[in-house]
């Protein structure tokens, strides 16, 4: 039997499941999975159709009109169609053949309509046309709007002579959910015809490249936690404590993902189920090009597989021959600093987001030499105080972190590093410690005038902790788990850099 899996149609053996249709899928086990049943119902109840294409995928949204009714009967034929011809006014997939009537009428196109036309008045040639642009002309068919272009517009600029509708399919809607099932069951058992999403996938917008890499970053392990789920939106809440500018703010239709960019809930991600207004408080960071189906019915607590494009600029932690190797693969130069050498590790890349990477031909990769990278053990039973350390430090959005010494004296029992006062308010007392092992790492709290000092341990004391202070104002958050005489060797206003390891 034949079962269409993320726009890829895939031949299965009579009785097979989800567990054999996902084999191959990018795909994050537990995750939800959207299986569409009755197409034949589906199409009469959706208005939105995604057409796929070799440069993404753009969504029709489907007037009340003949053109539109005409559409659901003639879609299938239409796929495969590719462009015949594209101007400063409009774009032409085609041929086919229809039994539309011809009509020399002149009529006006807005911007991102789609139509049908006849080719010299013959319906045997019919074409599917969308305008670039507002203009009136005469296009010979009697049978005309069909509807407009709402999401993936810009696709239609990278489109070439040649290149097709590799796919057209109905998008699941609120009102036609009774023809989607959404499922976590791997055996579920599948029947010919079913069209079946594993994932997400999210066009970043580049126009707001900080709200595009807080989605790279929460979403870095392959998926996204449902922290809500409402009629008009799906959110993932899950890293709040970021600092997000303001950046390019649209229309929230349905598809669109936002990013808060201020008040409370900053870095909130947020997919719309419904059209919203634009807010100034919410950045447009993307688009949902395939996988609705997924979003429309997920809970609060499930998760969903995603993918970005493009996907995660982010060289640091490899070497630089590692670095160089993952770079050129994604077309980008790299431009080595510090230390050079193919062993080095990197510690930092200019730009750091990945739209501004993509964006330039040339990344910048700072390395320090391997024993220069110290690795920490954090305590994740500690979490607010793990996450103050992980956002100081930025190991929260990326393998290697650093810290700058603000005190290191030779013979001295502890080296300190500078926090951040702001985010430090929130450090609560812990239970004070009873005795502070050598390698340690603590955060004076907010108990005292210093709180969000970082501090390591380099000898045992019952009475200080790694920052200096008493007992109660300090929190032990994790250990130094590597040779400690070299922090003998830092000097003060120095950077260290440290990654997450085991013991």
């Amino acid at each position: 039997m034949k079962v269409t899996v993320n726009g890829r149609e895939k031949e299965l053996n009579r009785g097979a499941t989800l567990k054999n249709a996902v084999k191959g899928e990018i795909y994050h086990p537990g995750s939800l999975i959207s299986v569409h049943l009755s197409t034949e119902e589906l199409i009469e109840e959706t208005d939105d159709f995604e057409l796929v294409t070799p440069k993404g995928t753009m969504v029709l949204h489907l007037g009340d009109t003949d053109g539109a009714k005409l559409w659901k009967e003639i879609f299938q034929s239409v796929r495969g169609s590719t462009v015949r011809w594209s101007t400063k006014d409009i774009i032409a997939f085609g041929s086919f053949a229809t039994d539309i009537p011809s009509d020399r009428t002149e009529r006006h196109y807005g911007r991102y309509d789609c139509f049908f036309t006849l080719g010299g008045f013959d319906n045997q040639s019919t074409y599917l046309m969308i305008a670039k642009k507002d203009h009136d002309r005469a296009y010979g068919a009697g049978i005309g709007n069909v509807g407009r272009i709402t999401q993936g517009r810009h696709v239609l600029g990278f489109l070439s002579e040649g290149e097709g509708l590799l796919d057209i399919r109905p998008i699941v809607s609120q009102s036609s959910s009774s023809n989607v099932v959404i499922t976590k069951d791997p055996e579920y058992p599948l029947e010919d015809g079913y069209y079946v999403d594993t994932n997400v996938i999210i066009k970043l917008d580049p126009g707001s490249p900080a709200s595009a890499e807080q989605i790279l970053t929460v979403g870095s392990k392959g998926y996204l936690n449902v922290t809500e789920s409402t009629g008009t939106l799906m959110g993932c809440s899950d890293d709040l404590d970021v600092r997000i500018p303001d950046e390019n703010h649209m229309t929230r239709d349905s598809g669109s993902v936002a990013v808060r960019s201020a008040g409370h809930g900053t870095g909130h991600i947020l997919i719309y189920k419904e059209r919203r207004q634009s807010s100034p408080v919410h950045n447009s960071a993307g688009t949902v090009e395939r996988g609705m189906g997924i979003v429309s019915g997920a809970s609060k607590g499930d998760t969903i597989t995603i993918i970005t494009e493009p996907a995660r600029v982010m060289s640091v932690g490899m070497t630089q021959s590692e670095g160089e190797k993952f770079l050129s693969g994604l077309g980008i130069k790299q431009k080595r600093s510090g230390d050079t050498s193919d062993h080095a590790v990197i510690v930092d890349q200019i730009p750091e987001m990945t739209l501004n990477a993509v964006s330039g031909d040339e990344v910048e990769t700072l390395g320090v030499s391997k024993d220069k990278v110290f690795r920490i053990l954090l305590d994740e039973s500690r979490s607010g105080d793990v996450q103050y350390l992980r956002k100081v430090t930025g190991l929260s959005h990326k393998p290697v972190g650093s810290l700058k010494t603000q005190f290191s004296f030779p013979g001295m029992p502890m080296i300190t590093f500078y926090g951040d006062e702001e985010r430090s308010k929130g450090l609560y007392p812990q239970d004070p410690f009873k005795r502070c092992k050598k390698g340690d790492i603590g955060i004076t709290n907010q108990s005292r005038p210093h709180h969000g000092l970082i501090g390591i341990r380099l000898e045992d004391s019952k009475e200080y902790g790694p920052t200096g202070e008493e007992p109660y104002g300090t929190n032990i958050i994790g250990k130094f788990i590597d040779d400690l005489s070299k922090l003998g060797e830092i000097e003060e206003e120095e950077t260290i850099y440290i990654m997450e390891g085991k013991p």
